[in-house]
């Protein structure tokens, strides 16, 4: 196995302890401990309750870090998702390939290689991956309020890597 060191930079205020990368401070915790707190909540309110929940948080969240992000590094349009994409797979999610990115119909597609959630969960025989639904469609739409289109979108999880004949997950945004 290959390593490497992060790449994207990553600063800590000596004074608060806060972890920054570019515009946003950032949390820096083990993966099982994440995965861990999200198979509690699933186990409590089940998991297509807790997917309701997280695709608005998600949304939400991922308009606000394409926003940010676009400011601090002056981009736009199919470089904000991109650059998106790549910060998630710098981030230990898993690996994220853009396969299909048209802004002008709103349409996307996303494979997911090596998730965490799948890494955790294992070969369960469904879709494990849904909290990064509303991440695409949040990153969708904000980078086309920026370019004045109405378009909004809604993303679904066709496939993950925790069901039989996958190895990967795919994401799929289309228009409303």
């Amino acid at each position: 196995m290959a390593t490497h060191a992060p790449e994207m930079p990553i600063e800590v205020d000596d004074e608060t302890g806060v972890w920054t990368t570019d515009a946003l401070p950032m949390l820096y915790v083990p993966r099982h401990f994440f995965v861990n707190n999200h198979m509690g909540i699933e186990e409590v309110l089940g998991a297509d309750k807790y997917a309701e929940i997280l695709y608005k948080a998600g949304y939400k969240s991922a308009w606000h870090w394409c926003e940010k992000e676009a400011e601090c590094h002056g981009i736009e349009g199919a470089a904000v998702f991109e650059h998106y994409m790549k910060r998630l797979s710098q981030r230990g999610w898993g690996l994220f390939e853009t396969q299909k990115l048209d802004l002008e119909t709103g349409h996307a597609e996303v494979k997911l290689k090596h998730s965490a959630f799948v890494y955790v969960y294992g070969k369960v025989g469904r879709k494990v991956d849904y909290m990064f639904t509303g991440w695409f469609s949040g990153a969708i739409d904000q980078i086309l309020a920026a370019k004045g289109s109405p378009i909004r979108t809604v993303t679904v999880q066709e496939y993950s890597g925790a069901e039989e004949g996958h190895d990967d997950g795919l994401f799929v945004t289309r228009p409303l």
